[in-house]
């Protein structure tokens, strides 16, 4: 749950808000805990369109899930 955890606090509070998805992507690339296959994942899985929080763009995700 950790590698989750932290990066939904990285989703919350390190990504400024309205972002479009090439934002929030480069981003999340700087965040250490994530592994290389799990950013890739990410970048591949996130539609294209602008975020305004974290809980749309983990919305986004889990639809494509």
């Amino acid at each position: 749950m950790g590698g989750f955890a932290a990066s939904l606090d990285h989703l919350k509070n390190h990504v400024e808000y309205p972002a479009d998805a090439e934002a929030v992507v480069t981003a999340c690339n700087n965040m250490s805990e994530a592994s290389p296959e799990d950013s890739e994942w990410f970048a591949k899985t996130l539609p294209e369109g602008t975020y305004h929080g974290a809980d749309e763009v983990l919305s986004a995700v889990l639809d494509k899930i």
